[in-house]
């Protein structure tokens, strides 16, 4: 056991369930109880679950500045951990934690504060729950404008250009970084695009805009995803526009680590 997580290392050897390769195949996304695989957006349980396995241990506290569907709060919950979201839409946030309580566990903090994590104020977070730090933050934004989750123009798939979604991305980072206690970690859960005939690395500008923040890379994880929502019964025809633009289609998505 060491300072960061609850593995018995002097039994490494039957921790088999706990991934340490870089590439993640994943067939099927766990939906059991209160995860909810119709949010358009959301990603597979098994990613959170598997960081919070080995970058944080039992009473921690998680952070999640894009909690969506609560995905990330659910597992967090289930594994001992306490959690917090940060949700632009009040709708989306009001029934994520609706799911999320319906697993509720005594003395667990599991809650959704509506805001824009470019600006919430993280003082809030130390001075209700009464802790100092967090141990780990799980970034999941937006890929850019390949969804469109709603009309807010402060939501980061709203971003006019490039540049701009970095920018309020790493506006999020800087923002919640300063409630990171210092040696421990976080992650981005990031794909690509393309747009205009050409490969948008959404991944790689994230993962050099966390960098800047100076912030250490230490692990690069590839992980597969199988037919997506938007692409849904259209095999055929996204295989055509890849063979028709010397294009190939998206099969895997970013985990970038970090620490502090």
């Amino acid at each position: 056991m060491n300072g960061i997580n609850d593995l018995d290392l002097s039994r490494w050897k039957e921790l088999s369930d706990v991934w340490t390769d870089s590439l993640w195949i994943i067939p099927q996304r766990d939906n059991s109880g209160a995860h909810d695989g119709h949010y358009h957006g959301n990603f597979v349980p098994q990613i959170p679950r598997q960081l919070l396995t080995r970058y944080t241990k039992t009473g921690d506290f998680v952070l999640d500045p894009f909690a969506g569907s609560g995905t990330t709060l659910i597992e967090a919950q289930r594994m001992g951990r306490n959690s917090i979201g940060i949700e632009l839409q009040a709708n989306v946030a009001d029934e994520a934690i609706k799911r999320i309580h319906s697993e509720s566990k005594i003395g667990l903090v599991a809650d959704t504060f509506v805001d824009d994590s470019r600006t919430f104020d993280v003082n809030r977070i130390s001075d209700i729950y009464e802790i100092k730090n967090v141990q780990f933050i799980i970034y999941h934004p937006p890929y850019w404008d390949i969804i469109k989750f709603s009309e807010d123009k402060n939501d980061l798939s709203n971003s006019k250009t490039l540049e701009e979604f970095i920018d309020n991305f790493r506006q999020v980072v800087c923002n919640t970084l300063t409630i990171l206690e210092k040696g421990r970690y976080c992650a981005v859960v990031i794909g690509d695009k393309y747009a205009n005939g050409q490969l948008i690395p959404l991944g790689f500008y994230c993962m050099q805009a966390m960098q800047r923040e100076g912030l250490t890379l230490k692990a690069t994880i590839v992980k597969n995803f199988e037919e997506t929502k938007g692409k849904v019964n259209q095999k055929s025809l996204w295989q055509r526009r890849a063979l028709q633009n010397g294009l190939y289609l998206f099969k895997h998505e970013y985990i970038f680590v970090f620490r502090k």
